[in-house]
């Protein structure tokens, strides 16, 4: 079984800027699981399965349109590794605006079986 390389882990960080759902859900492991940085429950909305995780990107790319992380940094540790980022928008009057935050990850081989992303909040 192949492991997760840094380089894998970096092009998985980077799909993320692609806008491609589809891109992205193949990173995941059929099993994969995302907890997205908000919602009601205490990891933020969890999408089990790639069907699902697939569908909780896209929920991410419509909420932030153009939306990028900046400044990855990916860190692999056997099976499991860390992202830090700068996320970045740009609001409607065309003012750039950015939060820092940070994943973290668990692997099965080079597929990514667990991501649960954090962010600072800015009032």
């Amino acid at each position: 079984m192949t492991e997760m390389t840094t380089a894998r882990a970096t092009e998985f960080g980077n799909a993320w800027n692609s806008g491609d759902a589809d891109l992205v859900a193949g990173y995941f492991a059929e099993d994969g699981v995302y907890h997205a940085s908000v919602g009601a429950e205490a990891l933020g909305v969890t999408y089990r399965g790639r069907d699902e995780v697939r569908r909780g990107v896209q929920a991410f790319f419509d909420r932030f349109p153009g939306g990028k992380f900046e400044n990855l940094r990916v860190h692999v540790f056997g099976d499991r590794g860390t992202f830090e980022w700068d996320f970045v928008t740009v609001g409607a009057d065309g003012t750039p605006s950015s939060v820092a935050g940070c994943d973290l990850l668990e692997f099965r081989g080079d597929q990514v079986t667990t991501k649960n992303a954090f962010r600072k909040v800015v009032p």
